[in-house]
């Protein structure tokens, strides 16, 4: 393992953060306890005082075919997966395309588009160097509970990349916003969605200096350039406040406040 250091002003989709020491894992080394976890910083919020962090290296960016089975490394980015899908006609990772990020950053949330969510067409996941199905992983919309840190996972394959499938995904989410953001901020409650509560109580657009809930979707937080760790945790929690206030429901951060 080695330290290397990240500026999440520039690493971290958001554009939020300053330069850290991340400690970086790589293959046989044990993993330690008391760090917190990151892969593609694309849901992070960092504060001026983060955790102690971690991430692990390209070791962990693989992605080998045996048998039925595709065994990919939890450091390998999503881009490079679809690609891999489809170069190999392989089903099922299509909707990866619009999940910014790596694959361990999606085991540990259960990403997902509409209906499709990584725990559907998952077999297994090694964590802390066991081999666990995946059907004993408590996980739900957005959230999984992995107890340990996945290093790799496993698919069964099964052939027909569908790339009409592909295209109807990327045209699906064209109403995002172009500036940096971490993607939803929120989860979306039961039966409603976050971006409509949002807007409902007049927040839509709404500025705290260079952060913004966005004029196109506002479970969006945007940086318009420059913006603040304090900034973003303001709008963050103004939003809380005034969608509890107004409709009693108590909105859960999506995004990862470290």
């Amino acid at each position: 393992m080695f330290f290397k250091t990240i500026d999440f002003s520039k690493y971290s989709s958001i554009k939020v953060g300053q330069p850290t020491e991340v400690l970086m894992i790589e293959e046989g080394d044990t993993i330690p306890k008391e760090r917190y976890l990151i892969g593609g910083a694309n849901n992070l919020l960092v504060s001026p005082n983060p955790p102690p962090l971690m991430m692990l290296s390209k070791d962990f960016a693989t992605i080998e075919q045996e048998d039925h089975f595709l065994t990919i490394g939890a450091a390998m980015p999503t881009g490079r997966i679809v690609s891999y899908a489809k170069k190999h006609d392989i089903a099922g990772f299509e909707f990866c395309s619009k999940l910014p990020g790596t694959l361990g950053g999606m085991l540990a949330m259960n990403a997902g588009v509409k209906s499709y969510e990584i725990f559907n067409i998952l077999h297994s996941v090694k964590i802390d160097r066991k081999w666990i199905s995946a059907q004993e992983i408590e996980h739900g919309y957005r959230f999984a509970k992995l107890n340990g840190i996945a290093t790799h996972a496993r698919f069964e394959i099964h052939k027909g990349f569908n790339q009409e499938l592909l295209d109807a995904l990327l045209n699906l989410r064209s109403n995002q916003p172009h500036e940096p953001s971490a993607g939803s901020a929120f989860k979306n409650p039961e039966g409603d969605h976050a971006g409509r509560l949002i807007e409902a109580v007049g927040l839509k657009g709404a500025r705290k200096g260079q952060m913004q809930w966005s004029t196109v979707h506002a479970n969006f937080l945007v940086n318009l350039g420059g913006g603040t760790f304090e900034e973003a945790k303001s709008l963050i929690d103004l939003a809380k406040n005034e969608v509890l206030n107004r409709f009693g429901i108590h909105l859960v951060e999506e995004i990862k406040i470290l």
